[in-house]
């Protein structure tokens, strides 16, 4: 599995910290037991920056499914295998997450990959569970370079420990609130019903709107950097139309049902909120929560969701914080360039005192 590279810091090594509960040791989705996280990233200088990424949890299969919900806020995107998964409430396959023009393909790699494991020789039926963001904007699309190597790689090469995030994976091209994002991951350890568990979140961002961190609101040109505007504006060659998405992807080991983790979902994209999301039109907004633990057993009373809930929104915030902070300065297809969110002027910008950089984002 590919490792988060560099020096570049996450939000907490900033001392940005997103509510009051605690993380758990990797702050990362790989930190609920049994969930692997892998990467391929696929780039051919200048037009491709693509990729994709697995999220795997250990033992998930046809005939040993796991409780799972999903939760759309905007419907304008590509999740293959969501009315199954919305209807009998249960993961079959890992969750892949890619460009848009590569999810067909990248779900019939799942597919083939599936039919391989051990337990599967007489599955007739299976879905596959795979989500997308356009990265167009910094990679050439139309190409559909992901391939069935490249899938398999990540799904092979998927581990537990520390998760790569930034320009990795299936994050490598995307964009979100007019900086250059990616993969971020984060999570947290809340009580529930009198028991600490971990609820870990995997973020692929690329949505527009106006960036807040911590409240304030921050945008390229308030930091006095150049390159194009956010998603969604009219500059120069950049499109005028926003073609952003996001796709979330929830685990926990706690005890829920696919209804209670369909509330979980929601809360998932609820969270982008925090950050500035505007949810435009042209923004399929995604998540897709699932528990470790196979279906069966009383599951936690509804009353006790309360912390959970909480953890989910922090997580996500601070998981969207990370994929910024670690992704790197990126110039692309036709030329197009998205900046990367600098730590030290970030900083300088959130200690100055005064009303916010920039004024709040209206709703999409």
């Amino acid at each position: 599995m590919e490792r988060r590279p560099g020096p570049r810091p996450r939000a907490r090594d900033l001392g940005l910290v997103v509510g009051g509960l605690d993380p758990g040791p990797l702050d990362a989705i790989t930190d609920v037991p049994g969930v692997r996280v892998g990467h391929t990233t696929v780039r051919r200088e200048p037009d491709v920056h693509t990729g994709v990424t697995a999220v795997v949890p250990e033992g998930v299969g046809p005939n040993t499914p796991l409780p799972a919900g999903v939760f759309t806020g905007n419907g304008y995107g590509k999740l293959v295998g969501t009315t199954q998964l919305a209807e009998l409430g249960t993961l079959e396959t890992p969750v892949l997450l890619t460009s848009t023009l590569s999810t067909f393909r990248v779900a019939d790699a799942l597919v083939g990959w599936m039919l391989e494991r051990p337990g599967c020789e007489d599955v007739r039926s299976l879905n596959p569970v795979v989500g997308e963001c356009n990265d167009g904007l910094l990679s050439d699309i139309r190409a559909r370079p992901v391939r069935e190597e490249h899938v398999r790689a990540a799904l092979d090469g998927a581990a537990g420990g520390p998760v790569a995030e930034g320009c990795v994976g299936a994050g490598t091209g995307t964009v979100a609130l007019g900086f250059k994002a990616g993969i971020g991951t984060a999570s947290r350890r809340p009580a529930l019903a009198g028991r600490p568990v971990t609820v870990g979140v995997l973020t692929q961002a690329n949505f527009g709107g106006t960036l807040r961190v911590l409240g304030r609101a921050v945008t390229p040109g308030s930091l006095g950097l150049g390159g194009e505007p956010a998603r969604g504006a009219s500059a120069g060659p950049a499109p005028a139309a926003e073609h952003g998405s996001c796709v979330i992807v929830v685990a926990t080991e706690a005890p829920l049902d696919a209804r209670q983790l369909t509330r979980v979902a929601r809360r998932a994209v609820y969270a982008l909120a925090r950050v500035g999301a505007a949810y435009g039109h042209g923004s399929g907004d995604y998540a897709v929560a699932f528990g470790t633990r196979p279906a069966g057993g009383a599951p936690v009373p509804d009353a006790a969701l309360g912390p959970l809930f909480e953890a989910v929104l922090d997580a996500v915030e601070e998981s969207v914080l990370n994929a910024l902070l670690a992704a790197v300065t990126t110039t692309g297809f036709g030329g197009h360039t998205a900046p990367a969110l600098p730590a030290d002027r970030l900083l300088a910008a959130l200690r100055a005192p005064g009303p916010p950089l920039t004024p709040p984002a209206t709703a999409g």
